[in-house]
Formats: C-alpha cells, structure tokens, sequence
C-alpha cells in the first residue's frame, strides 16, 4: 500500500464512472468532468468511518502513551514479570529500591518544599514593594520550586536559554501534566494564573501572592473572558512584573502531540515565548489521566517511578504578525512547539475529553464530504479523485 502511494500507483482497479474516480487526472479535467453517482462510490467513506473507529486521532491522545519495552513498572504493563523468574527478580528489586528507598526520601523532599514555600512566601510578603522583595522572592521561588523538582527527581535538559521568556511577556508551552509548572519555573520566575482553590492548595496560593503578582480567579470569574483579558493586559504592561506563565492548551495531553491553544492568551499584543516540553516515557509516564487519577495518587505514582526525565526548549519570542488573527497566531505558535517537541499537531480542541463534538465540528465535516462530492477537489493523499458530478 505505501510502495504503491509512493509510485503514484493505482491502488483500487479503476471505474469509469463515479464521482469517486480511482485514475489520475489534471486539474483541468477536474473541473470539467462530470460522471454519474455508483454504488460504489460508498466504500470510500465507508472506510473513512471505520477509520476513524479503529484508530481514533482524538481520544488516544487522553490515555497513556504506549511503551515500545517494558520498564519495570506494572503500571506499564502488569503481565511482562511473568515471563521470566530473571525477569520476575528484576522487578522485584525495583520495587524494594522505588518504594523503600527513593519514595520516603522524594515524599520528605517534596514536604520540605512546599512547606518552605508557605512560610517563606508569607515572610516575604510582609516586606514592602520594591526591588528588595521582588529579590527575595524570586530567590526563595526558585529554590523550593528546585526543591520540588529534586522529590520527582527529575532530570531536566533546558535548550537555548537565550530565549528564556522575559519581564512583560507570555510563555506558553504544552501541557502533558500539573509538574509542568516546577519544571518550568524551577528554571525561571514565573507569574502563575489560574483559579482560585481551597484546602492545602488555596493556602499555597494566598502564600505565594503575597511575595509575587501571581493571577488567580474567582470560580465565577474565570468565564469573563473580557475580565481576564484585562487583568492579563495590565500585568504585561508592567515591565518590572514577571512573564505570564499559562498552557492554552487548557487540559493534560499525553506527550505525543499538540491540540488546539485557545486564542485567549493571543488577543493580548505583547510578545509571545513558545516553550516546548517533551517527556521521555521510559521512565515514568509524565501524563495525568485527570479522569482515572486524583493528584494525590498522580503525585505518588509519580515520586514511585524511576525518574522523571525531560527536554525543554526555549523557542524564540513571536509577535502576532500584520493581518494575522488570534486564531492564526496561535496556531503559528502551537506548530512551532510541535515541530521543535517531535508533537504532532492537532487541530481538535482537548475539551473533547470531557464535553461532546461540537456542531461546529460536525457541520465542518459534513461541509468537506460535500465539497468532495460536488466541488471538484481531491484527497489530502492524492489517490483517489474528485470529480464534478451529479449525486
């Protein structure tokens, strides 16, 4: 099948009628063609649906990403211990070493961490503005956020740092996963946005907004769109305040690819920083199936894997071009960090892992199947083609 794409060579016999014709033609015969509807013609988006069934582009990308070995993990694939006593006792040495040695020692580092966020936020908080706290705050960001970062022990190559995002700007980056943020601001000070929690996490957020202009919502808030935009363009427009960190992506992908960034963050005109971040799933599965796990259990699954091991690339800063809307921009930006991660990029929405197809989408599609019958075009791999006909 793909020699014969390849070659340009037919692949089904070809018919002489139908709207659906397996031979080559020029564009000029495209347009001036016209043939009658066949039976046959039907097999063609007969296919396309079982296709689609059988290897879903979309909800694949909410589930674990599949190892081509395995790693000693049973979360990975709980069978693979039995197939060998040797391989039986390798394992089992791994879960002595990850659960009695490196989790109680990642589980206190991680402790250490955000307590000393808390307190040390709170303290720095009670100094007056100024380039003294904005100092310490910094410092004191950056060392618990490394502190973090040591209880995943994560091992994180950081690329061009010469584009490292800067004050009065916007980095965005893809999102496999909630340890993103200390990946990111472990390396950097960031300004975090979103929305505003209560429990253990509200006390960390009131703790850090007293040290940094940090931007957190009310629940009823976050849906103004014009609301947050304006809080977003008064903070870029400060240049002494740190950039904005967000994910447009706005849910967890599982690494393999990019999908649609909301153009929210893109309406704003200040410089834009890409970062692309790629997880490597050998050693632990970075991915949070929000879904199937709650943070406590990610977190623990996490500090019990063998590593947390990691590329991040600094991309150069982008500017919303003349002419070039939101939406463009945005997908400018979103194919940028897909080529340079080895993503692939989507353009379906991630809310689709938890709401239904939109109409929109389903009209877009039905529009394309319509196009193909009557508009006199041809499919995106150039074996079957399209002709002008009555159906």
């Amino acid at each position: 099948f793909r020699g014969a794409k390849e070659k340009n060579h037919l692949i089904y016999k070809p018919y002489s009628n139908g709207i659906i014709a397996k031979e080559p033609m020029s564009s000029r015969d495209l347009g001036a063609a016209s043939q009658e509807f066949e039976m046959s013609d039907i097999f063609y988006f007969c296919r396309r649906g079982v296709e689609s069934i059988m290897d879903d582009e979309v909800t694949k990308r909410f589930s674990a990403e599949e190892l081509e070995s395995w790693n000693l993990l049973t979360r990975s694939n709980y069978n693979f211990q039995h197939i060998s006593l040797r391989l039986t006792v390798l394992w089992g040495l791994g879960v002595l070493v990850r659960y009695g040695f490196l989790l109680p020692l990642r589980v206190t580092l991680a402790f250490t961490g955000v307590g000393l966020l808390v307190v040390l936020t709170s303290i720095v908080g009670l100094l007056p503005s100024g380039r003294t706290k904005n100092f310490l705050s910094e410092k004191v960001h950056l060392m618990c956020y490394r502190i973090c970062v040591r209880a995943l022990t994560a091992i994180i190559t950081y690329h061009n740092s010469e584009n490292k995002p800067k004050n009065g700007g916007i980095c965005v980056a893809n999102h496999t996963s909630p340890i993103d943020v200390i990946i990111l601001a472990s390396d950097g000070c960031y300004a975090m946005v979103g929305q505003i929690h209560g429990g253990l996490m509200g006390v960390i957020q009131r703790a850090m907004v007293k040290a940094c202009p940090h931007i957190w919502f009310e629940r009823s808030e976050v849906k103004d769109r014009h609301l947050v935009a304006k809080r977003l363009s008064d903070h870029v427009e400060d240049k002494t305040k740190l950039p904005i960190l967000i994910f447009p992506e706005g849910t967890c992908i599982n690494n393999t690819s990019v999908m649609m960034f909301k153009k929210g963050s893109f309406e704003i005109g200040t410089t834009v920083y890409p970062v692309a971040i790629k997880y490597d799933p050998r050693f632990a599965e970075a991915f949070w199936n929000s879904s199937k796990y709650g943070m406590v259990n990610y977190l623990l699954r996490m500090m019990s894997s063998w590593a947390v091991v990691c590329s991040v690339w600094y991309l150069p800063p982008m500017r919303r071009e003349e002419g070039e809307d939101a939406v463009q921009f945005a997908n400018r930006v979103k194919a940028a960090i897909a080529r340079q991660g080895g993503l692939v990029d989507l353009l379906w929405d991630g809310g689709l892992k938890r709401a239904k197809v939109k109409d929109t989408f389903k009209e877009e599609q039905q529009k394309l199947y319509s196009k193909m019958l009557v508009g006199g075009s041809f499919l995106p791999w150039g074996t079957f083609y399209i002709e002008r006909g009555v159906y």
